[in-house]
């Protein structure tokens, strides 16, 4: 599984997010993931090679043609992770809300 900083970086451009979103329909041609995209296949084979080395797609090679397909491992970490801080500032503001409803109730607010 690769690390979170190759995660998110796979998600860090709209190429490599277009790409994934197409792969979600299921599996694509190197050329068909291309053929959208404004570039060189030099240039998009390594977006291609971000996503790969972020965990979200694997290739193969079947005579000339290189299949992608969408790995779901690297959304559930990301998914996870995200979760995580959700969880975290939940809290927070929970904690804060609270702080601050016992300001007013306890008559701490200076007032006119």
């Amino acid at each position: 599984m690769a690390n979170l900083d190759s995660i998110f970086h796979g998600l860090a451009d709209p190429t490599r997010r277009a790409v994934i979103a197409r792969l979600a329909a299921g599996p694509a041609a190197v050329s068909e993931l291309a053929a959208p995209h404004d570039m060189a296949l030099p240039s998009f084979l390594k977006h291609l090679k971000v996503l790969e080395a972020g965990g979200w797609i694997r290739s193969d090679k079947a005579g000339r043609i290189r299949t992608c397909r969408l790995q779901p491992d690297a959304a559930r970490a990301a998914e996870f992770w995200l979760g995580q801080q959700r969880s975290h500032w939940e809290a927070r503001l929970d904690r804060l809300d609270t702080f601050l409803a016992q300001m007013t109730d306890d008559g701490g607010t200076d007032g006119p």
